[in-house]
């Protein structure tokens, strides 16, 4: 089977695209850097290609496409989401027509408004997003379905592991002194989604039976934010605890935060904002049936074990 991948010079496309070849499929990967390293991609041959640019003109035939380019961070300008995760997305399914299409989605396209609650994928897309990321990515969503393509979108939330450059460094950014900072009470209930699982739910869509569908991608059981945050800190030997703030207080302070930050033009996140509020603060769950029951998913529990070595 030839499979391409996009965004193979990142964290997920590259996880994807070693188990891709250890599975032996012919791998082929598309990132934005101009070179990586050939053991990040499983030795597959490696392709610049900025997906804003337009569609590939001499795009190779494949079986199947995993679509995980875009950009994750919770920050910028509403038009460059849009223009990677919707009109990147798009010229993707215009590079690859007639293919099996697996999109690399997020939970981020549940309401941010509101607790998520053992959400099933029928819940979202929503109207309502707190940033250009959620709304980006539920547009391409959209657009996906409405192309008709053999497509499965899949929705992980929180993904973690190996070569992650976000949860973890967020995490410990947030310590001071002995204390790890956070909001909530520490009992609302997180599904995360460590990089193993969301690679097997990918291999699960390319070579499975199903060719159509939306599912969630999550690890086992969802875990509290208490238990995720003392783990990290055990596994990185940090000296610190949990301290919890109400949302409602921190709330208020975000929003003042984020629009200080527009208003001086800071290209840069403030470290903190709504969307990350919105993610840990309130129980954020999905229901993994219908991956179990359709895909045959069987996922491990959430696990920080090695996070020392990430």
């Amino acid at each position: 089977m030839r499979v391409a991948v996009t965004g193979a010079s990142g964290f997920v496309g590259g996880a994807v695209c070693r188990a891709l070849a250890d599975r032996g499929c012919a791998v082929l990967a598309y990132g934005r850097r101009t070179t990586v390293p050939s053991e990040r991609v499983g030795g597959a041959p490696y392709r610049s290609w900025d997906i804003t640019g337009g569609p590939l003109t001499d795009a190779p035939i494949v079986d199947a496409v995993v679509h995980c380019a875009g950009t994750v961070t919770d920050w910028g300008p509403i038009g460059e989401f849009f223009a990677i995760n919707m009109a990147g997305t798009t010229n993707v399914l215009r590079s690859f027509p007639d293919v099996r299409f697996v999109q690399v989605s997020t939970a981020s396209v549940y309401d941010p408004y509101r607790p998520t609650v053992m959400a099933t994928e029928d819940q979202a897309p929503v109207r309502r997003y707190l940033n250009g990321y959620g709304a980006s990515k539920a547009a391409a969503e959209r657009a996906v379905l409405a192309s008709g393509a053999r497509a499965i979108i899949l929705r992980p939330h929180a993904v973690y592991g190996p070569g992650d450059t976000t949860i973890l460094p967020r995490v410990l950014s947030a310590v001071r002194g002995r204390v790890l900072l956070a909001v909530g009470d520490g009992r609302q209930r997180i599904s995360m989604t460590s990089v193993g699982n969301l690679v097997q739910a990918c291999l699960l869509a390319v070579c499975g039976p199903v060719e159509r569908g939306v599912f969630n991608v999550a690890d086992a059981e969802p875990v509290t934010l208490d238990q995720l945050l003392r783990s990290i800190l055990t596994e990185r030997s940090v000296s610190a605890r949990p301290a919890y703030l109400p949302l409602r207080t921190v709330w208020p302070l975000a929003s003042a935060v984020e629009g200080a930050f527009l208003l001086a033009g800071r290209p840069r996140p403030p470290r903190l904002t709504r969307y990350a509020l919105s993610h840990l603060a309130v129980e954020r769950t999905l229901d993994l049936t219908a991956a179990r029951r359709d895909l045959g998913y069987a996922p491990a529990p959430t696990s920080f074990t090695g996070a020392a070595f990430w």
